[in-house]
């Protein structure tokens, strides 16, 4: 088994970031160790922006060299996605292999994928950050996609030109919305069961699919690791008023997340766009949790999803620091603490977009009757000889058809 491969990594910080460059550098180690890689030092330079031609100052770079040499490091992982121009002036000055973050996210992805949707999904963004990159041809070109070992984007080979990468990418893309089209005709199937969708969001590695097997069964992939879940999982589960609702998990989010992974993952995000209620997973084991969650907030505004309801839980109670203050539904997913109270929670959101109707149903409706016993939440009944006057909360559309 060879030995790992070593880096040093970098990073450019201005004065008002939302994390230090400690803990960036920490969540960039993070990614790096995933991929099996080792972090063998760390350089940072504080910068109104980081520098269009190398990204690190001269100086900086000089020192960087340094670095590599004594630690005797196969190269530089930097703290964000570089131009083809700083790929190509950093090499150049260091002699040694460069890489940026988002290649490293993308590798993650690529090692993760498992369903035919996530490996499409993940090599189309691969495709699309190739792309943009292609006009800078040199030395750079011979790093991208190449990343930490040799993952690299199928038998698609680094000399791709321009126009194969087209074609490719057009092919990805047609796949992908046929899988689109077949789940938008199990979006209108939930529509007409009439079921709340819930959705989870959260940070990679927030706990969500713990969570989504607590509340479902569904046997998700729950492991301790940073974006292990890529595809979309959908589950049926009760609420506490015996009422049916679904719950979605999808991949999660993290701070400079690649704009090309938002783009390549359109159709899995999706799904939050059609949820109801959002339930966004907090880390409270994590030092940086309260920037993680505004980088949630961020995303999803960035996705047109700021509108929407929003419960948000503080996972890993079990994990938490004595003393500490009360952050509100706090819960464990991984021992059970405060499941009731949260499915209490997602109870009062679902009566939130239902409608409360008091009605008489004549007999002869049985059809009608039966529907508002399946997707509605009756409170009253009363049967009387002309019909059953029922009082119950129930979807806007069948709310609609009882009051005809």
């Amino acid at each position: 088994m060879s030995a790992p491969e070593r880096f040093i990594l970098a990073g450019v910080y201005t004065e008002n970031a939302q994390i230090s460059a400690e803990d960036s550098l920490g969540e960039l180690e993070e990614l790096t160790e995933t991929l099996g890689a080792r972090a063998v030092g760390r350089i940072t330079q504080s910068l109104t922006k980081p520098h269009p031609a190398h990204y690190l100052g001269k100086g900086k770079l000089a020192e960087l060299k340094e670095l590599i040499e004594r630690e005797e490091a196969d190269g530089v992982i930097c703290d964000d996605e570089l131009s083809s121009a700083q790929y190509r002036n950093m090499e150049e000055a260091l002699g040694a292999k460069v890489i940026d973050r988002t290649v490293v996210i993308l590798e993650i992805f690529a090692r993760n994928a498992r369903s035919a949707e996530g490996i499409a999904q993940t090599e189309l963004a691969q495709l699309q950050y190739r792309l943009s990159r292609l006009s800078g041809r040199g030395a750079a070109l011979s790093r991208l996609g190449g990343g930490i070992g040799t993952r690299g984007p199928g038998e698609t080979k680094l000399e791709t030109d321009r126009r194969r990468i087209r074609e490719k990418l057009a092919s990805l893309k047609e796949r992908l919305g046929e899988i689109a089209e077949n789940r938008a005709v199990l979006r209108g199937k939930r529509e007409r069961a009439g079921e709340t969708v819930f959705s989870l969001a959260g940070y990679t590695n927030a706990g969500k699919s713990t969570l989504m097997n607590l509340l479902t069964g569904a046997g998700a992939d729950a492991r301790d690791a940073l974006f292990a879940t890529l595809g979309t999982t959908t589950r049926r589960f009760e609420l506490p008023s015996g009422g049916g609702a679904l719950l979605t998990d999808t991949v999660g989010f993290i701070r400079k997340l690649p704009h090309h992974l938002i783009k390549a993952f359109s159709a899995t995000l999706e799904e939050l766009r059609w949820a109801d209620v959002l339930i966004h997973v907090a880390d409270l084991s994590s030092p940086v949790m309260e920037a993680q969650a505004e980088v949630v907030r961020q995303t999803l505004d960035r996705l047109g999803l700021g509108g929407k309801p929003v419960i948000t839980v503080y996972n890993k109670v079990d994990l938490k620091r004595t003393g500490e203050p009360v952050r509100g539904l706090e819960i464990s997913a991984k021992t059970g603490q405060g499941r009731e109270t949260l499915l209490e929670a997602m109870e009062a959101e679902a009566r939130k977009l239902r409608r409360l109707v008091t009605a008489l149903i004549p007999y002869d409706a049985g059809a009608l009757l039966n529907a508002v016993h399946i997707r509605g939440e009756i409170v009253s009944e009363e049967f009387r000889e002309d019909g059953v006057m029922i009082t119950a909360h129930l979807p806007a559309d069948l709310a609609a058809w009882v009051a005809k």
